[in-house]
């Protein structure tokens, strides 16, 4: 499997959106004329929609949300093949286009997360050197406004109160 480009490990909607919607619907419609029934028109019709369905939850950056359309593709998939409404031929090479979406989904969803995850770190650090500032700016401002510690006053040992200090009357 070949890694399609990705702009600076982000994928644009408008990115996402042509990917999932040229590599399912290739896959879904390839091959769909009259001398080839290998995808009847209803089935076409009905994985149409899921893909559509895939493409705008992945334009919206939903990967989960897109992983799970596309469990609900590949579930209309193999119930329209049961049905004889798509070939086996057909059915394989949709199935490989879906794993394809299914695995560059999963890979922006860990990214994602991973992004999420580094931003929510950032912040924390942010938020506490923000607040160690603070409390530093608080206490230089407090040590400002705090009064001066009043002294009481000095003793004078130097009076009369002293006699007798030290020396023995007997």
């Amino acid at each position: 499997m070949t890694s399609l480009p990705v702009n600076r490990g982000r994928w644009s909607p408008q990115r996402w959106r042509a990917v999932v919607t040229a590599a399912l619907l290739a896959a879904a419609l390839a091959g769909c004329s009259s001398t080839a029934p290998d995808l009847d028109t209803d089935a076409a019709q009905k994985l149409q929609a899921k893909v559509l369905t895939v493409s705008q939850s992945a334009a919206g950056n939903d990967h989960a949300g897109a992983l799970k359309s596309l469990d609900e593709l590949v579930a209309e998939l193999d119930a329209s093949a049961a049905e004889g409404s798509v070939s086996f031929k057909r059915h394989q090479s949709i199935t490989k286009a879906i794993e394809a979406v299914r695995a560059d989904l999963t890979a922006a969803k860990v990214q994602a997360e991973a992004d999420a995850a580094a931003a929510k770190e950032a912040a924390a650090a942010a938020k506490a050197e923000a607040d160690a500032a603070a409390a530093k700016a608080a206490a230089e401002e407090a040590a400002k406004q705090a009064p001066a510690p009043v002294l009481p006053p000095a003793q004078d040992n130097s009076g009369s109160g002293n006699k007798g200090k030290g020396k023995s009357d007997d």
